[in-house]
């Protein structure tokens, strides 16, 4: 009985072992763990204090200065490429993708991502009709206000079904209708206990359940 119950037991899908990174005369963080299994992760913090230097380190966009990211059994330093495929994360700031749609956006995420929706499926039309994108949805994305690039990278990660997605600051530039959305999906995804999604931000998103919260100060 006690193992059929261990094997019931969710699988750990992030691990962060004494993460920490500082840049030339500047430390930002050390010391950082986590082990989850599943649900939403707020990494909390003011201005400079290091919540995307945090982000990139976990998509392994960044190298790792100390401590060690896995996700499921793939680990950041040592797989780098199998584990950036778990994970999904654009820089909202990003200008890689301006002289694409936002659908042939959604095209390359769907060769990266095996779960992602196909153009006509209802998911993702949700998402784009959630996100008030149709009329945005074929031209090219530096035609974008900032406020309507964030949407596409949003509704990217919300039709991804990446192990892990990281989010920053997602509420930025959107519209109350848009934030209310995301909002919806971030309280949806609090339950699953198959991904993670990690939320930086200067505060808690509204009545999202947290599995943890990293403080970086302000």
């Amino acid at each position: 009985m006690p193992q059929e119950n261990q094997k019931n037991e969710p699988s750990i899908v992030l691990r962060m072992h004494d993460v920490g990174f500082a840049y030339p005369q500047r430390p930002l963080f050390a010391d950082l763990s986590a082990n989850l299994t599943g649900g939403v992760m707020l990494v909390r913090g003011g201005d400079g204090r290091g919540k995307t230097t945090l982000l990139r380190l976990l998509a392994g966009d960044l190298p790792l200065q100390s401590g060690q990211l896995q996700v499921k059994d793939l680990c950041a330093a040592t797989q780098n490429q199998a584990y950036r495929e778990q994970v999904y994360w654009i820089d909202p700031r990003s200008l890689e993708f301006d002289q694409i749609t936002a659908m042939q956006f959604f095209d390359q995420l769907r060769l990266r991502y095996p779960s992602f929706p196909g153009a006509d499926a209802p998911q993702l039309q949700a998402l784009i009709t959630g996100l008030s994108l149709d009329e945005h949805i074929d031209k090219p994305l530096y035609m974008l206000s900032t406020g309507s690039k964030r949407k596409v990278w949003l509704a990217g990660a919300l039709a991804a079904g990446a192990a892990v997605t990281l989010l920053d600051d997602p509420f930025a530039a959107l519209d109350k209708p848009s934030i209310g959305f995301v909002l919806a999906h971030l309280r949806a995804a609090s339950s699953d206990l198959t991904r993670v999604c990690v939320v930086a931000g200067y505060e808690a998103p509204a009545d999202v359940p947290l599995v943890q919260v990293i403080d970086l100060g302000d």
